[in-house]
Order: C-alpha cells, then sequence, then structure tokens
C-alpha cells in the first residue's frame, strides 16, 4: 500500500462529514424559515363585519358617540334588522373584572326605515311595556354583558349586575325575543320561560333573587 492510498482514506473521512454536516445544516435551516410562515398563518383571523354607516349613527344617537356596535343582523329572527349597542367600560387597573363590563346597553330594531329602541339596560332593565321582571330594585351602575346568537331563537342576553367595582356573584339575568308578545322579555331562573313586566319598581316581581 503506497503512501498516496493512505493520504487519500486520510482526506475521505473529513469530506464525508464535512458533506453530512451541510446536509443536516440546510434541513435545519429549511425547517426553521417554514415555522414563521406556519404561525403566520395560524395568527389569520377573518374580518370583522364592517359596522354600516346607518347602524352606527343610530347607535350614537341612542347612547352618544362613545357606543360601539357589538352585533347586528336578524337578531330576534324576525325578519326584522335589529342591533345591539353598548357603553362599554375600558379595561384599567382599577376595572380589572372578567368580561364585557358596561354602563348602558339598547337593542333598537328597524321598522320602516326607522330604527326604535326596544330594550334598554342603564340602572334597570327595560322594554316598551316597563321593568323587566327580575331587574333590581335599587338602581344598578354597572352590568356584565354576555350575549350569544342562537339559530332558532336569536339574540340571548345575560345581564349580571355588579357592585362597585366588585363582582355580585348573583345569577345573570336572562333576556331573549318572546314570540308571542312580540318583545324582549326576561326569563325565569330555569332560561326557558317568560316573566311578565312590571310598569312601577314597587312590584315585588322585578326584584332579584
Amino acid at each position: 500500500m503506497g503512501p498516496g492510498a493512505g493520504s487519500a482514506r486520510g482526506w475521505r473521512i473529513p469530506l464525508i462529514f464535512s458533506l453530512s454536516f451541510l446536509s443536516l445544516s440546510i434541513l435545519l435551516s429549511g425547517c426553521g424559515t417554514d415555522a414563521p410562515k406556519s404561525a403566520t398563518q395560524a395568527e389569520t383571523k377573518p374580518a370583522e363585519p364592517v359596522v354600516p354607516e346607518e347602524i352606527q349613527s343610530a347607535s350614537q344617537s341612542l347612547l352618544g358617540s362613545e357606543s360601539q356596535v357589538l352585533v347586528f343582523g336578524d337578531l330576534a329572527k324576525n325578519g326584522k334588522q335589529e342591533f345591539l349597542a353598548a357603553n362599554v367600560v375600558p379595561k384599567t387597573p382599577t376595572n380589572n373584572l372578567p368580561g364585557t363590563i358596561v354602563t348602558r346597553v339598547v337593542v333598537a330594531e328597524n321598522t320602516d326605515g326607522q330604527w326604535a329602541e326596544v330594550l334598554r339596560c342603564d340602572e334597570h332593565l327595560k322594554n316598551q311595556k316597563g321593568f323587566l321582571g327580575l331587574t333590581p330594585l335599587a338602581p344598578v351602575t354597572g352590568w356584565r354583558l354576555q350575549y350569544e346568537q342562537n339559530g332558532e331563537k336569536g339574540l340571548q342576553l345575560y345581564f349580571t349586575p355588579l357592585k362597585g367595582i366588585t363582582d355580585s356573584h348573583v345569577l345573570p339575568i336572562g333576556v331573549r325575543w318572546n314570540p308571542q308578545t312580540k318583545r324582549y322579555q326576561s326569563l325565569d331562573r330555569s332560561y326557558e320561560h317568560f316573566l311578565p313586566e312590571s310598569p312601577s319598581m314597587q312590584d315585588p316581581r322585578s326584584v332579584l333573587r
């Protein structure tokens, strides 16, 4: 065996190692470039529907310039256009309660091109006929608002009265459209049966239990 053969073996091993290392580097760099792309795709969310100017204007006329339109459309499943708007309390160090905290809420309905308020929540819960059942007797300055859209029953609202900056730990008051009376009414504690309104706050049916 000549010295040439020995030297060939001597440089062939480092060369194989270098090629293997180069292949591994290319593979890793390829994985690195794919990861950010996947993360970007995962963060992509469908754009929220743009609130029509007409609805935004009606919301501001009812609740002021700081109002926010939360949802709009055939909310009650009665064939009429409605919107849900609120004065939402921004999150601050003093307002760290979970959920959407509001001071005022309205549901407005469009009839013959005119927007009319069909439900209001401020210090109390009210509709065209009076105060909703289970509305607290004492004025409420803040509520936690929850809402969801049911394919059959339409918009379902849940109002939890708050005490100052603390959670009152009471059950939410459920409200939704009653197709029999054709207005928004509150529900009993089973969230199955509608409660009648009260013309005044002295009616014991309005007491929140």
